[in-house]
């Protein structure tokens, strides 16, 4: 009778335990499809012409090899430096894959891959700002200096402005509206999104640090506390470094001169 009653209490308690949560390998293969978070505005990276809605760019290119990898559809999803966070721990996407800078304060919520782009800060202004035209002449009194809600260049020019005003716009768009409109003088960005604004518009000019300014190295951001998933992916990107399938992509988007070796 006492080893019914423990039988019986042992087995209450398994079924009061909560369940065990599915780990994404096992999720990507019940639903047949990879999930890949993307910022579809990031020239090179992940961005969707917005004539043909076609997309293209690296991480574009790394995304599908990893579904054929996996031997799954790709599914690729919209976000931004200012959901991620939410979007990867919410599950929206198995991965975010869009240049994701690594930085301390999503180092503490999201497990980065090995990096494998790194770019310093630039900063775009108008062909006709008389104001800023070299680097020396962002962080002076007066200047309107505007970055992107979310992204790294919050955080970093934050800390490194100390006499310019800083502007904190709500979308990437903002920043870049506020430059042209004449409301700001300069908006910080990285080298992939520099290219966009120098090859798709007739205003931006290009503003370089005369020196390293502050480097960022990018990889793909996933879900911490998920070894299976984690490990699985590195391994995949082991393999197209080894077989030259990454730098392939790397310069085919011509990003090699910000590869991270």
């Amino acid at each position: 009778m006492k080893r019914i009653v423990l039988s019986i209490l042992a087995a209450t308690s398994l079924l009061s335990l909560p369940a065990v949560q599915a780990g994404h390998m096992e999720k990507i293969r019940d639903a047949n499809e990879l999930k890949v978070c993307i910022w579809p505005d990031y020239y090179g990276i992940s961005y969707r012409n917005p004539k043909t809605l076609q997309l293209s760019g690296i991480d574009i290119d790394m995304a599908i090899a990893l579904g054929q990898e996996l031997r799954v559809p790709v599914r690729f999803i919209d976000s931004s430096f200012a959901t991620l966070i939410n979007d990867i721990e919410q599950d929206k996407c198995d991965i975010a894959m869009f240049a994701i800078g690594i930085t301390p304060q999503r180092s503490e919520r999201l497990r980065f891959t090995r990096p494998h782009l790194v770019s310093d800060i630039y900063a775009i202004t108008t062909r006709s700002n008389r104001r800023i035209q070299t680097w020396a002449d962002i962080d002076k009194p007066g200047t309107v200096v505007a970055v992107a809600k979310g992204t790294l260049h919050e955080t970093v020019m934050r800390d490194k402005l100390k006499q310019a005003t800083l502007l904190v716009t709500d979308t990437p768009q903002g920043r870049e509206q506020e430059v042209e409109a004449g409301r700001a003088d300069v908006f910080m960005t990285d080298y992939p999104f520099s290219r966009r604004m120098l090859e798709t518009t007739d205003w931006a000019r290009l503003v370089s640090p005369p020196s390293t300014y502050h480097l960022t190295h990018y990889a793909y951001a996933m879900q911490k506390n998920d070894d299976a998933w984690y490990q699985r992916v590195s391994a995949f990107l082991n393999k197209v470094r080894a077989d030259g399938r990454l730098m392939a992509a790397i310069k085919r988007n011509k990003l090699d001169l910000i590869a991270e070796n």
